[in-house]
């Protein structure tokens, strides 16, 4: 009988996580490349997120504009 994934999304997150894991292994620049990308998309998830939090907190703040 064939194995049937019980969560697709949670057997996804774990193949990524093996596939990175090969690539960073790799050679060359694969390691500079995936840390770089990393450190972007860590960057602009904080920018957003820190803009994101300024604007729910503007809406319960009489003093402002």
């Amino acid at each position: 009988m064939a194995f049937l994934p019980l969560n697709p999304i949670v057997d996804d997150i774990v193949e990524i996580n093996r596939q990175f894991a090969e690539i960073a292994m790799g050679e060359g620049f694969s390691i500079l490349l995936l840390l770089v990308g990393s450190i972007i998309v860590a960057a602009s998830l904080g920018i957003f997120a820190y803009l994101t939090v300024g604007a729910l907190l503007s809406l319960f703040n009489p003093g402002s504009a």
